[in-house]
């Protein structure tokens, strides 16, 4: 049986130490990297492990949410 393939949303913030990031469709899910290559490499390994550790009815409503994302320009 093939796997098949989904997208999620990631999360990613810089500071100091590096790079952060979670998922907001799998919550817990989150990794951390000193570049940004590797933090996405992380998160990938961690969604892909934390996927393996739901039921498919989990899953299905996990990757089936839509989170929309965007930039506002504020007054600061």
């Amino acid at each position: 049986m093939g796997t098949m393939k989904s997208k999620v949303s990631v999360v990613i913030e810089q500071d100091e130490h590096g790079y952060y990031a979670w998922c907001p469709e799998l919550k817990g899910c989150q990794s951390q990297g000193g570049t940004l290559d590797e933090v996405l490499a992380n998160m990938r390994e961690a969604v892909e492990l934390f996927l393996e550790t739901l039921s498919p009815e989990e899953r299905s409503a996990a990757l089936s949410q839509v989170i929309l994302t965007t930039a506002l320009e504020v007054h600061a």
